[in-house]
């Protein structure tokens, strides 16, 4: 039945969650953040290790609870019960209509579902509430407005005003809108406990990049054409606790003074990702003519790459002691990079390089050491992590930028057009369902419990299996 109304690793071993830094719920607020049990139960019952772990039925940021697309924990092999077959009539519980545009990808905990949206003029900027049951809306939240937005232009075909997507923890959702402002909402009020509208850039065509959540800090990529710098606020305050900014010589000014095409090729729209690399945590992170490694404690840069390539907009992976990078808009490569250098490592850690067939919107799955990675015109590629070998390439139809999940011993795929591809993973293509839903997706999926929780231009939906 449906009512309408008006989104296993391989396996590392630096942390409990298989070479992997342990992100969000695993930070330091156990009994806070994603437990429906508190940490005295778990004492009693002697469940030391699964401590951190967050609950099976949270999405709390982009590309879900580990970073990466994967909707269970690396090494748990659990059937989830999340639904190979949907459309608009079948496995659909509810669908919302979801007001103006936004591609944010919705974030999930417990009964709560929360998004971002935008008027398409860029002057008005909203957070959306969500009752994970029903699928009504009990917050709708103006919580920025801007008397002269800056027109996206030729970037209005594949970005909005609200793509960036938000974290959500217990009590607090935090919501960003790159230049136009970043806000903690109270998730049972829907009340913003504070607000920062003073960190500029010039996005130029857009904000892309989402919020990192790690112990304490809200961390943000502002990579705009003029200024590029990653910042970290307290998350109770939303004041600055450090401030970075981006190191590469950029070498584009044809005239001093005046950056070749108005600052277009040192822009970028990827958000970084935490990881713990040789036991310490390390925020990967993409941006124009260079991917850097940082302290996320300090914002310290600890090593750096270098590439041609800008508007990098794909999630880095990790895996292994290697960074797999996708390094821009224009060649679009993707590399290789081990993470236990210093400095400039351009020509001493780069493992390999993919140079062709490799996405530019959407970010990468990695799944028992072999990496998918889809093109925007629908070519999907899977790769040896280990060796960037290629194993088999198929085209599967459509246009993309969202990117896929993984869940269930299934790839999942979404399209601009509204249909998600389903894939079995492994060393020969398997495609195993195609599933339509109207209006088409440009924002990434969630799941949470057995159901999707899937955006598409103009709706919200759950989708799950009927009992």
């Amino acid at each position: 039945m449906s009512h309408e109304k008006r989104p296993s690793l391989g396996s590392g071993k630096d942390s409990i969650c298989g070479n992997r830094f342990l992100p969000l719920s695993f930070r330091k607020n156990l009994g806070l953040a994603h437990w429906k049990l508190n940490l005295r139960v778990f004492l009693a019952l002697g469940l030391w290790a699964l401590v951190g772990l967050p609950t099976r039925a949270d999405w709390p940021e982009f590309r879900g609870p580990w970073g990466d697309g994967h909707v269970s924990a690396p090494g748990d092999t659990r059937p989830i019960g999340l639904p190979l077959h949907w459309s608009e009539t079948n496995n659909l519980k509810w669908k919302t209509e979801i007001p103006y545009r936004g591609w944010s990808t919705p974030v999930v905990l417990g009964s709560q579902v929360w998004l971002t949206t935008a008027r398409e003029d860029g002057h008005d900027f909203f957070a959306i509430g969500v009752d994970a049951e029903t699928g009504g809306i009990r917050f709708n939240e103006k919580v920025f407005h801007s008397d002269n937005p800056e027109p996206l232009g030729n970037g209005a075909s594949m970005n909005c005003y609200a793509t960036p997507s938000p974290v959500i923890e217990l009590g607090r959702v935090y919501v960003h809108f790159g230049s136009f402002g970043t806000a903690c909402l109270d998730t049972r009020t829907g009340q913003a406990l504070w607000k920062r509208e003073d960190l500029r850039c010039r996005h130029y065509r857009g904000s892309s990049s989402s919020l990192v959540l790690f112990d304490n800090l809200i961390i943000l990529t502002m990579d705009g054409a003029d200024l590029q710098y990653l910042v970290a606020l307290d998350k109770q305050t939303g004041k600055t606790v450090w401030k970075t900014d981006r190191s590469v010589a950029w070498n584009d000014e044809n005239v001093p003074g005046q950056m070749a095409r108005e600052g277009d090729q040192r822009k970028a729209h990827s958000t970084p990702l935490l990881v713990t690399a040789d036991g310490k945590p390390q925020l990967l992170s993409a941006g124009a003519k260079a991917a850097y490694g940082y302290d996320p404690r300090t914002g310290r840069e600890l090593w750096r790459v270098q590439y041609p390539d800008y508007s990098v907009a794909p999630r880095p992976l990790f895996d292994h002691g290697l960074a797999f990078i996708i390094t821009g808009f224009d060649k679009h490569e993707l590399w290789a990079v081990k993470t236990d250098g210093q400095g400039d490592v351009t020509d001493t850690h780069v493992v390999w390089k993919l140079t062709t067939n490799v996405g530019r919107y959407s970010s990468p799955l990695l799944v028992d050491g072999l990496i998918y990675t889809i093109t925007e015109e629908g070519a999907v590629t899977c790769l040896e992590a280990a060796t960037g070998n290629v194993v088999w390439k198929e085209r599967i139809g459509g246009r993309y930028a969202a990117s896929p999940v993984y869940a269930d011993g299934r790839l999942y795929f979404f399209s601009q057009q509204g249909i998600t591809t389903v894939l079995k993973p492994g060393r020969a293509f398997e495609s195993l369902a195609a599933n339509s839903l109207a209006d088409g997706f440009m924002a990434s999926p969630a799941a949470a419990g057995k159901a999707f929780f899937l955006r598409t231009k103009t709706h919200l939906y759950r989708v799950e299996a009927a009992q």
